[in-house]
């Protein structure tokens, strides 16, 4: 049931004017996979369920940030198609008055079941992550030999109508060169869109090896040298309002390819979104550790009105930018399943 009509309340921004209208929120910290780049084999220490916002406290942070003109919201995780129920939660935050999108990024594993159901509760997209169609490659990457299932999800989520994108971490000497090439006539072929994203430097840099890394310098040439032309700057696909940067092949907009280039080319100017845990802190910036505690709020029983104050408040201290580093110094101590992907 939609929450209760909103009141008038001018538009979030941060103390440089970048106007705040994307909210990713992650749903849970645990995941299915073991993706190299993003968790140790044996997983990272996690919160306890209590710790974990419930339905009625993510419903009431969504209507508030709603209220500050956040129209975009994206469910992470972990991997957020884990957490119980996941499609009754989308069905509460996609009626929220104000909400516009409500998008998902997934491994894409339990889609093949949950595609239908999801897009039905109002979900409208999903960006799959998958490095590679090589499934030695897939299984030595992820620690998981699921990639039929995640080639299933792809398929069952553009079966249910949902907008899907492809989302690859390019790491060098595992799924770069013509690897690239061939993620991105897979996507292609079934009329998604491929981005490829530069590994950066989470968990305080101990998941992160500067000789793993591709630029987006290096992606773009390797497009180049495998389709013999040369890309194009393209704009955004619709109402993307996300960190990538969109090329094309020449002439031909119907091939077009994301990166998301955090290490290399950096995007902090265009910076439109903040960051929720599933414990409820407010990250105003990928990389930097510290948050807003809107949990303790919630759970202390203060007004909607201390809520948006408290979200403000964050947001006048956003930085203009990050530290992130190619030596992979620079960044924080979470993990990118504390944080949402």
């Amino acid at each position: 049931m939609p929450g209760p009509k909103l009141p008038v309340i001018a538009p979030l921004s941060d103390r440089i004017g970048r106007e705040i209208h994307y909210l990713r929120l992650s749903l849970t910290e645990r995941c299915n996979f073991r993706c190299t780049y993003c968790m140790p084999e044996e997983g990272v220490p996690l919160q306890p369920k209590r710790a974990l916002l419930d339905f009625e406290e993510l419903e009431r942070v969504v209507r508030v940030f709603a209220s500050l003109g956040v129209r975009r919201l994206r469910l992470t995780g972990g991997e957020p198609t884990v957490r119980k129920d996941v499609v009754v939660l989308v069905a509460r935050l996609a009626a929220v008055e104000g909400i516009d999108s409500v998008v998902m990024t997934s491994n894409g594993a339990r889609f093949p079941e949950l595609a239908h159901p999801l897009a039905a509760a109002g979900l409208g997209g999903v960006n799959v992550s998958l490095d590679t169609i090589d499934p030695s490659v897939f299984k030595e990457m992820t620690r998981r030999d699921e990639l039929s299932r995640v080639v299933a999800g792809i398929d069952a989520a553009l079966a249910a109508g949902l907008e899907v994108k492809l989302n690859a971490v390019a790491l060098r000497d595992q799924n770069d060169g013509e690897a690239i090439a061939t993620l991105c006539r897979f996507a292609w072929d079934r009329g998604i869109v491929p981005r490829f994203i530069e590994h950066m430097p989470m968990s305080g840099g101990t998941l992160y090896r500067r000789e793993d890394h591709v630029s987006a310098a290096e992606i773009r040439a390797e497009l180049e040298r495998s389709f013999g032309t040369k890309l194009e700057s393209s704009t955004p696909l619709g109402q993307a309002v996300g960190p990538a940067r969109y090329w094309q092949l020449a002439g031909r907009p119907e091939r077009r390819v994301g990166i998301i280039s955090a290490m290399s080319e950096h995007f902090c100017d265009t910076c439109n979104r903040v960051r929720l845990t599933a414990t409820g802190e407010l990250h105003s910036c990928l990389a930097f550790d510290d948050a807003t505690d809107l949990r303790a709020l919630i759970r202390g029983g203060e007004s909607d009105d201390v809520v948006r104050e408290a979200i403000r408040g964050a947001m006048a201290v956003k930085r203009d930018g990050h530290a992130f580093d190619l030596s992979g110094d620079g960044g924080p101590r979470k993990a990118m399943t504390a944080i949402g992907g």
